[in-house]
This record gives structure tokens, sequence and C-alpha cells, in this order.
């Protein structure tokens, strides 16, 4: 196992700027996510990592050695690529030993390495096959198997699910996770995918145009995000306009006591939101449609909301209710499909709510 240092990593294309001081620490033994959308700088922070490009700034370090001057083979790190790069005019058993054939390992000691690596991947017997011969699951497992042959400290994941099929996707998943509490072995993960990321993470980095948004465990960064971008990346997320906050006295870190909400909702007031925050146009309380509840006859209290169905989307386990807020904003509820909710129809008058504990406050 090993840990991994990035100290304030740059990198430019010309006069285009892809990585802007991004500083990570990575734990040694983690599962640690890079998060984010194509073209903000993930898979090149990993092609940095791996030594398969030089930054224009910072640095890297590996259980505490810098590694910036070590070429990408001696690093001790083992990549996985995202369409799996193998070899197609050699066999599974072929393309497994040519990390260790490189580094001059004796043809025992290859022999040994490709058979445990094979285990590993739970492909035993298939070795004498060529990759047009195997199916996409099995391809990503012998692209595993390569990199672990080396037995790497860090092993880097580019997408490696993004090319199979839903199906696919969750056996490799529940494979990745099994191997991961097997080796112990640190793993960095690449992936806009935030299913991957909420499912395999011990820890998440999620990027935004070249730069660190947050960092966090998944339920951190799912049920605290700290910025619209972030809510709405990770999952569906209401965002409702604040304007004025009201913090409790002396509340210091704890949430403050209610909030004002704009138009139809200025006489409303909704409970344990986030600490000391500045409320201007930009501030929103954010809650996860799970954790709306509706109603089809109002109740007491101060933190229920009145609002109209517009839509009412069936998706098998669970409905997406729209709902449009008597001060204009639109949000969902998701609500189990044999819930009593499950009977409102387009055009109700219903009340919304949610736990205090279930929000929190964002801005954009």
């Amino acid at each position: 196992m090993a840990s991994l240092e990035i100290t304030g990593i740059s990198k430019s294309f010309g006069s285009t700027t892809v990585l802007n001081d991004v500083s990570l620490s990575i734990g040694s033994g983690e599962f640690f996510f890079i998060l984010g959308p194509s073209g903000c700088g993930k898979s090149t922070l990993l092609r940095l990592i791996a030594g398969l490009d030089r930054q224009s700034a910072g640095t890297i370090s590996v259980n505490g050695a810098g590694v910036d001057s070590v070429p990408a083979h001696k690093r001790g790190i083992g990549l996985v690529f995202q369409n799996y790069a193998l070899w197609p005019h050699m066999t599974v058993g072929q393309n497994i030993a040519f990390g260790l054939d490189t580094q001059g390992r004796p043809q025992a000691e290859v022999a040994v390495r490709s058979r445990e690596a094979l285990a590993l991947v739970r492909m035993e017997g298939l070795e004498d096959r060529f990759p047009h011969e195997i199916s996409g699951g099995q391809q990503q497992r012998v692209a595993l198997a390569r990199a672990l042959a080396v037995r790497p400290e860090i092993i880097l994941l580019d997408e490696p699910l993004s090319n199979l099929d839903a199906r696919l996707r969750d056996e490799i998943r529940a494979e990745l996770q099994a191997l991961h509490e097997q080796l112990k072995i640190t793993m960095i993960y690449v992936t806009h995918d935030q299913e991957d990321a909420l499912t395999l993470a011990t820890k998440i980095a999620l990027f935004r145009a070249g730069e660190i948004e947050q960092v966090g465990t998944p339920r951190q960064l799912y049920e605290r995000p700290r910025t619209a971008y972030a809510a709405e990346f990770l999952g569906g997320a209401n965002l409702i306009p604040c304007v004025t906050p009201c913090p409790r006295p002396g509340a210091g870190d704890h949430p403050v006591e209610s909030v004002n909400l704009t138009g139809a909702l200025a006489e409303k007031t909704l409970f344990a939101f986030a600490s000391e925050f500045h409320a201007n146009k930009n501030t929103y309380i954010c809650v996860r449609p799970e954790n709306v509840g509706i109603s089809a006859s109002p109740r007491s209290g101060e933190g229920e909301l009145w609002a109209l169905v517009r839509r009412v989307m069936y998706k098998g386990p669970h409905l997406d209710i729209e709902l449009l807020l008597d001060e204009g904003t639109i949000i969902v509820a998701r609500v189990p499909s044999l819930s009593d909710c499950g009977e409102v129809s387009v055009g109700d008058r219903v009340t919304v709510s949610w736990a205090p504990k279930a929000a929190t406050i964002v801005t954009r």
C-alpha cells in the first residue's frame, strides 16, 4: 500500500489551462475517486500521476518521496485504461505477462505471477484465448490482471466501466470492491459516473473546470454538498432560493434556527440548515427528492409549503412527482410507487415538507 501527495499541480496545453493548482492527499489503502464531467481535467491528472505526462507546476510524491523525475515504468503504479489497451495479437496470458516481461523478470516468476493475477480476477483457464474471443467484461478483467501482475503500490483506473452494459457494470463494481478489500491496495479511480463513485469510493474529489470543488466521503458529498454544482452532480437536487438567514444567538457551528424564503414563502420557516452563511440570490436550500414528503391535505406546522402537482413520472420502484411551489420554484419529490402519494394526480394541490436534518444550504 502507498500514500499519494499531490501538491499545487497545474497543467497547461499551450494557452489552455487544464488543471489549476490542484492539491490532494490520498491515504494508503484508499479507494479514491476523481469525479467530474468530461473535460474537467481528471484524466489529465491520472496521466500525471502515472508519469505519462509532466505537469507544468507542482509536485507528486508517493510515500513521501518525490516521483516527478521517475519514469512511468519505475513508479510502482499500475494503470487500467478505459479501452483496456490489450494487444490483439497476444493471448490473455501473454497480455498479463507483458509488464513482467518488460521488467526482465525470470520466466518462472512471470508464470507464477500471471497465474496469481488470473486467479484474482477469476479468469483461470482462459489464458490461451485472444482478446477478440472473450467478452467486454472479461477483457476488463484481463486489463486489471495485467496491472495487478506487476504488484504495484498504487493502481489507477481510467473510466474502467464505461464500455460495459448496466448488468456487467454492477458485476464488475462488486468484483472491484471485493478485490480492494482483499488486497488493501491504494486505488485511484477516474470517472464521470456518480453511481460508481457513491458505490465504491472511500473518498471522492469532485472536479470542476480543472479545480477541486469538494473532497469528502460519498455520504458527505451527497448529504452535505457545499455548492449547487456539487449537489446537482451527485444525484437529483432540489434548490430553493433563500433571502435572509435567521441565526440562533450563540449558535456557533450549530445550524441556524430558520431561513426566510422568497415570495409566497416569506412567512414560512424551515429548521436546522447550515450555520453562518451569507444569504443572497445565489444561496439555496438543498433537499434531495427522496427526502421531500407530500400530502394531499395540510398539516399543522410552519415547515410546510403549498405546491401544485405538474407531472407524475412512474419509475418502477418509485414515482418522481414534479411540483410547482407557490413561490415559483419547481422541485421533485421521489416516493415509493406503493405509497399513498402514488394516488396524487396532475393538477392536485398538495403540501410539501421535509425533515429539518434532510436539508442543507448551498451557494452557486
